[in-house]
């Protein structure tokens, strides 16, 4: 049973599979699979599958799909954007996918453009994603070349073209609506919702926005089966995902590996563990905008409801390790200047509150600080909360701040009493 959908055409040299190669492994296979379905039975398909967005939010892809109006009389164009504006701190799992299998993306746009009915595509990519780019306008171009994508070939109803847009680089366009302003050229700020890119997206039309990982896990799930797909995790969360460690471990890297695999076996087991002499004292368990937890939780599954009931989020399933020999607020500080310089300005908690907290860091970390800056830490993280600003970027901010003022509050009253920062 094949148990690494994602990564089965990855192999120990840096080069991608062209698309000889990629049909002669299966590929394209789902996609004209998808093409015999109706689409509300292919939207049905995937929601009873339970894939679940691996871009950090974890809502169920079919679901998403499903509020798309039905009607396409009455909405006739349609659009399908891919996320690959990979910026998340610590994040790199899209770039292997789009470097390595550009066409198991390709293939899983074609798939979710039918479930929606969709005849453009569109994929907003880093900028600084140089080899991704190339690799992914090669395969578009054999994909056109060889006409998978027109009806003359494949059966479908219309030619659906796909378009690569690269990204300025900005953190925000990882919500949705800031990424669907930038793509029709305006500023790069989050939209009010309702209503929600489903029903009015890019230029006004219905849109889907999914992630890269998340589409190409649809290819295999077409082929194999929602139940096969379901039997990949190893709990409540169906299929595999790309696990990621970072930080003073051993072998720092990514793996595809089945939902629900325990912290302590990325850790342990696939990062090598930490390096020597060092020992954990806490990690972020989905990139740089998601709470601490501490070395109680290495047995935690990887997965959306485990990390959410133990007080953080799965996010991107990229772990960042902090161990003793590193500052805990030297690493708070360095991922809040990089979210204050990524804020779009649009609302005052994001805007004023991020800069206001870098300088209260500094002002800790150089050892200048005072003890009652800890509350004003903890008012910030407060009013940059969910419901108090536009989009996640705030509230994703002040994660790694909160928590880091709850595990290690003595490393920021050390560095207020000592003077200096203990760690230098």
């Amino acid at each position: 049973m094949l148990t690494n959908p994602l990564t089965k055409n990855i192999g120990a040299e840096d080069a991608a599979p062209d698309l000889e190669a990629y049909r002669n492994n299966d590929g394209y296979r789902g996609w004209l699979r998808a093409l015999k379905m109706p689409p509300e039975d292919l939207i049905d398909l995937v929601q009873k599958a339970g894939l679940r967005g691996r871009g950090g939010a974890g809502f169920n892809t079919g679901l998403k799909w499903s509020f798309v109006p039905k009607d396409r009389q009455a909405h006739p164009i349609r659009y399908l954007v891919c996320n690959a504006d990979e910026m998340e701190p610590g994040t790199f799992k899209d770039r292997l996918l789009m470097e390595r299998d550009p066409h198991l993306l390709l293939e899983g746009m074609a798939i979710a453009a039918h479930a929606i009915g969709a005849t453009s595509a569109y994929i907003f990519i880093r900028g600084e994603y140089h080899l991704a780019t190339q690799r992914l306008e090669t395969a578009i171009a054999e994909l056109n070349d060889a006409g998978l994508l027109a009806p003359e070939t494949t059966g479908a109803d219309q030619t659906l073209r796909i378009y690569l847009h690269r990204s300025s680089g900005n953190y925000i366009c990882g919500e949705e609506t800031a990424l669907l302003n930038a793509l029709e050229g305006k500023r790069a700020i989050p939209r009010a919702k309702p209503p929600y890119p489903q029903v009015s997206g890019l230029w006004g039309r219905p849109t889907v926005v999914n992630n890269v990982e998340t589409l190409c896990n649809l290819p295999h799930l077409l082929l194999h089966g929602a139940d096969w797909y379901r039997k990949l995790g190893h709990g409540e969360d169906a299929g595999t995902k790309l696990f990621g460690a970072s930080g003073k471990v051993n072998n720092p890297g990514l793996w595809e590996l089945p939902m629900g695999t325990t912290v302590r076996e990325i850790i342990e087991q696939h990062a090598g563990g930490l390096k020597a002499g060092l020992t954990l004292r806490g990690f972020l368990p989905g990139g740089g905008s998601t709470d601490f937890l501490g070395p109680e939780h290495l047995d935690l599954p990887m997965d959306y409801d485990a990390i959410g009931k133990a007080g953080s989020r799965l996010g991107t399933g990229t772990i960042t390790v902090l161990d003793e020999a590193t500052c805990p607020v030297g690493l708070v500080l360095n991922l809040t200047r990089f979210f204050a310089r990524e804020s779009c300005g649009w609302c005052t908690p994001c805007r004023d509150g991020l800069p206001w907290v870098v300088e209260i860091l500094q002002r800790i970390e150089s050892g200048a600080g005072e003890i009652d800056d800890l509350e004003l830490l903890r008012q910030h993280t407060s009013r940059m909360g969910p419901g108090n600003t536009f989009c996640a970027l705030a509230p994703g901010a002040a994660e790694p701040i909160q928590s880091a003022l709850k595990l290690f509050e003595q490393d920021f009253i050390d560095h207020i009493r000592g003077g200096s920062c203990p760690f230098h």
